[in-house]
């Protein structure tokens, strides 16, 4: 048993049991995601034959983590969308344009957690209500603990790699352009990742 909770083939949650790793127990707490130390990154296929890559620079999120009762573990993250970066003006506005992001329309993406389960080891996944362009459907991300440290500020930190793979079509962004060698200029199937650090809060 590990940060987040299991869960039983039946589907339903397990509460952790009686005996608790202490160094788990001692995680228990509120935490907030630190920018300047993190990572929100995507990954699409371009023109059939390569992949850009893109994140967002504006981002703020909060986890709950209960190492005692894992299941009872949560994560919040709110992106602004205009803060896409993908190395191009000229792409970035199209992102943020009525094409894709419509970020005056839907200036946010939001993602909150509904259930998580331990795999074993380090190794967790978490599924959660991710809203985007006004629609919400279900993520799921598989998640690494990288543990726990004290840094040279006395901030206590948890750090926590993750992935996820989606369809952008399940969002509303269908817009594309027909190459003329056969194929699209921009794949559906769109690679996320995640690179956390998060900072305990004071109290």
């Amino acid at each position: 048993m590990g940060i987040f909770g299991r869960k039983d083939t039946d589907g339903t949650a397990t509460a952790a049991p009686a005996a608790v790793n202490p160094d788990l127990a001692a995680l228990t707490g509120d935490y907030v995601i630190d920018p300047a130390h993190s990572t929100l990154g995507f990954v699409a296929r371009h023109a059939m034959v390569t992949n850009v890559k893109g994140g967002f620079a504006d981002f703020t999120g909060s986890l709950h983590l209960d190492g005692t009762d894992p299941s009872l573990s949560t994560a919040t993250i709110d992106v602004r969308m205009d803060s896409i970066d993908t190395g191009s003006a000229d792409r970035d506005g199209h992102l943020r344009s009525a094409d894709f992001f419509k970020t005056e329309e839907f200036p946010t993406m939001t993602f909150r957690t509904t259930s998580a389960e331990a795999l074993g080891g380090d190794d967790y996944r978490i599924t959660g209500d991710l809203t985007i362009l006004g629609t919400t459907r279900p993520l799921t991300i598989d998640l690494e603990f990288n543990g726990a440290a004290k840094d040279p500020f006395g901030n206590e930190r948890v750090g926590f790699e993750g992935k996820a793979e989606i369809l952008r079509s399940d969002w509303g962004l269908t817009w594309n352009a027909a190459l003329e060698t056969g194929g699209v200029l921009v794949s559906d199937k769109i690679k996320l990742t995640f690179d956390i650090s998060a900072i305990r809060s004071a109290g």
